[in-house]
């Protein structure tokens, strides 16, 4: 592998891994709104807002290299499925059988993503 392909790799593989700290910082904007009840709690509305920005600028970063498509769908599956999962933990939720199984797909999904994301050759 030539130095060239070598610097390439690296760069996508840093930009999935900004990608993926983008999703996490969707998770804990969405569990944010959540728990700011609409905006009427300050203390997890300012949360709310810091992770929204935070997600936007780490899925911009993310955006620099890996196609817009499949980075936002990425992005927005993890968030998805994040916030289902952590939805019941923190707040009174529910997680079905039902509703794990879709979220499944969504995994399946993202990961199909992921290994379709490969460079032209």
């Amino acid at each position: 592998m030539s130095a060239t392909a070598t610097t390439a790799a690296t760069r996508r593989a840093r930009a999935w891994l900004v990608l993926l700290l983008a999703g996490a910082f969707e998770v804990g904007y969405a569990l944010a709104v959540g728990g700011s009840q609409g905006f009427t709690v300050l203390s997890w509305s300012l949360v709310a807002g810091v992770f929204f920005l935070l997600t936007l600028f780490a899925l911009s970063v993310a955006l620099r290299t890996i196609d817009v498509g499949i980075g936002y769908a990425t992005w927005a599956g993890i968030g998805a499925v994040g916030a289902a999962l952590l939805g019941p933990v923190l707040f009174d939720e529910s997680l079905t059988a039902v509703r794990a199984c879709w979220l499944a797909v969504i995994i399946a999904g993202v990961v199909w993503l992921k290994l379709s994301d490969r460079p032209e050759r």
